[in-house]
């Protein structure tokens, strides 16, 4: 038993982990799960400038990808819809409505300029092998910006998941600017859809955010959505006010989709319904409104870690100046190395070296002669000298390249060089300069692109919204009754309509002993027949109501008045205005009025009768004691 949950445990750990790295949670290098960065791999292997196939394009990356080509194509899809780094030709859906591509035989794509100046870079790539052993693949693209953040990102893994906003990516791009400056900077999300957002709570990417549909509400009788909150399509929009009219939540007259390019959704309103009281319901009851939990979980050095913006913009102005550097550096070793063979090549033919060999016998002689000739030359050769490689290069010269050598354009061409070698030495003396020329050259191309027709401005609008009161924009369309004859109560009771209520409301009965209560609304449910009072139980509204109850001491006979406001309660939990025992003679809850005590007729008693007026005496709290109006018994009170 040991030895079998050792495995289990053993093989559990190992596909958790296999989730959590390669399939689930995108990587901070390059922002990228691994499905999407075998597609971008694939691409660039492609790259002629000519669009692709989707499915050739999924039959070339599943030699890298090995879960099969329904989770390429939908991946690639997802990516492309993103309009930063996959160029699309064909029905790739439509994220307005929901609507799903064409067939990956009918639809066709390429990577973009953007993607190839981001990513691409295969001397500074790790490469591994590919599942099978047959084919190399990327570990990591060297990114040049913070891409989970640009594209954003939602994976579920074991134990873990992940939940990332996209944000503009022109607005990262400023943001890695000031880090690089070591200026503050601060970032919102901002969504493909448009609409509004509440960012108060996002708290640096790990809080939660609030979204909301953008209404055309100029004409009073009919209101038009003309953007659409993040994560929310056309037809679940819909659905969802469908269901709030069902429910009896909205009063609509129609509604109809005209989206096309654009978002349009128009709601014709009902009768006696006006726009300014049907916003604030639609943000309540439908997906016109949706709260959002962010939670900035990335795979950082192989294993999982939740991060902030601020942290992860930080993060990528280093790595961008690493890139930069080791990018700078390559160019410059190719350069010299260029430079090298260019000098010595000018000398060879200028100086007639190649004449040496010509009464040489052997290979071994003929790389001697050449290196011979060079001696004379050593100042300008430099410290590197002539190797036998710098030497099988010379004689692979071919004769009409010797008869045709231009000297003054081979001096000007090594001069060019030297030119950018000196550029590339100032670059790297001020890395930062260079990183923020880059960016700035990035931004302006991605203005120029015709993917980004508005030039990447933002979508989004960021505000604070105000919080709906839910009751205030529930509809008070169910009526409750009681039936005195029977003692029961609720929506489906036959008898009088009391008051008109909402689902959320709740029901105080006052019955004619002085207790009370507060209960939920049902159907049909038995009170007794004895119920003084039915009606809402709001609190602000009985915080202005005062109940007078007069009532008779059973021991004494003595009557008494008692003044209350009804402050809290515990649902379905009785209470008495009136100590145990006592017999409640009158209840009212009007401020003014007076009410007449009748005296049980005893010897020598005069007054048989007193008046008294209800707001002479002062209102207490609901658990005090009532205040003694006489000592006579007394035998019955009425209002008057």
């Amino acid at each position: 038993m040991a030895f079998i949950k050792n495995l289990f445990d053993k093989n559990f750990l190992e596909y958790a982990s296999y989730v959590i790295r390669d399939r689930a949670i995108p990587d901070l290098e390059d922002g990228l799960k691994p499905v999407q960065r075998r597609i971008l791999h694939s691409l660039f292997e492609m790259d002629d400038g000519k669009f692709h196939k989707v499915a050739n394009v999924v039959g070339h990356c599943m030699k890298y990808h090995p879960h099969g080509d329904a989770s390429i194509g939908d991946a690639l899809v997802v990516l492309a819809n993103k309009e930063f780094f996959i160029e699309r030709q064909g029905n790739f859906g439509n994220i307005y409505t929901g609507d799903g591509a064409s067939a990956p035989r009918y639809i066709e794509c390429r990577a973009t300029p953007l993607a190839k100046e981001i990513f691409y870079h295969p001397k500074l790539t790790e490469y591994i092998d590919s599942y099978d052993g047959r084919n190399k693949e990327p570990v990591l693209f060297p990114a040049k910006i913070p891409v989970v953040l640009v594209m954003g990102a939602e994976g579920i893994a074991v134990g873990m998941s992940t939940k990332i906003l996209p944000h503009n990516i022109l607005e990262v791009l400023e943001a890695e600017k000031a880090a690089l400056s070591g200026k503050k900077f601060t970032l919102h999300p901002d969504f493909p859809t448009g609409g509004l957002v509440d960012i108060s709570d996002y708290r640096d990417g790990n809080g939660k955010v609030t979204v909301r549909a953008k209404f055309d509400t100029s004409d009073s009788k009919r209101i038009v959505i003309r953007e659409l909150p993040f994560g929310s399509t056309t037809e679940s929009i819909i659905a969802s006010i469908e269901n709030a009219v069902r429910a009896g939540r909205l009063k609509i007259q129609s509604i109809n989709d005209y989206t096309a390019d654009k978002v349009e959704i128009e709601i014709k309103l009902a009768r006696g319904v006006y726009s300014e009281e049907t916003v604030d319901a639609l943000y309540v009851w439908t997906e016109c409104e949706q709260s959002i939990s962010v939670n900035l979980l990335v795979i950082k050095n192989n294993y999982p870690v939740v991060m902030s913006v601020t942290e992860i913009i930080k993060h990528h102005a280093k790595q961008l100046t690493v890139i930069l550097t080791k990018e700078l550096e390559l160019e410059k070793k190719s350069l010299n190395e260029k430079l090298h063979l260019r000098t010595l090549e000018r000398i060879f033919i200028e100086e007639r070296i190649y004449k040496a060999i010509e009464s040489q016998k052997t290979a071994e002689a003929v790389q001697n002669a050449v290196i011979k000739g060079f001696i004379p030359f050593g100042k300008e050769v430099g410290t590197r000298g002539v190797s036998n490689e710098d030497v099988e290069y010379l004689l692979k010269i071919p004769i009409r390249r010797i008869s045709l050598y231009d000297i003054n354009r081979a001096r000007a061409e090594m001069e060019e060089i030297k030119a950018r070698i000196k550029q590339i030495n100032a670059y790297l003396k001020d890395i930062t300069g260079y990183a923020l020329s880059f960016l700035n050259d990035v931004i302006n191309k991605i203005k120029a692109l015709p993917e980004f027709g508005n030039g990447g401005a933002r979508r989004t609008k960021v505000g604070a919204f105000e919080k709906i009161n839910v009751k205030e924009v529930t509809r008070q369309n169910i009526e409750l009754k009681y039936d005195k004859a029977t003692g029961y109560m609720g929506t489906a009771v036959a008898g009088k309509a009391v008051c008109t209520m909402s689902q959320f409301d709740r029901v105080l009965v006052v019955k004619k002993n002085g207790t009370w209560l507060v209960k939920d609304v049902h159907e049909k449910e038995f009170v007794g027949e004895d119920a003084w009072f039915v009606g809402i139980a709001d609190k602000e509204t009985l915080a202005k109501k005062v109940f007078t109850i007069v009532y008779k001491d059973t021991k004494s006979g003595c009557a008494y008045i008692k003044r209350c406001v009804i402050e809290g309660w515990i649902m379905n939990k009785e209470y008495s205005f009136v100590p145990e025992g006592a017999n409640v003679l009158l209840i009212d809850t009007y401020d003014k009025f007076e009410f007449t005590l009748k005296y049980a007729p005893k010897p020598r008693l005069k007054i048989l009768e007193e008046s008294f007026k209800a707001g002479a005496f002062a209102i207490k709290g609901i658990k005090a004691g009532g205040t003694r109006l006489s000592s006579k018994e007394v035998k019955s009170a009425s209002k008057h």
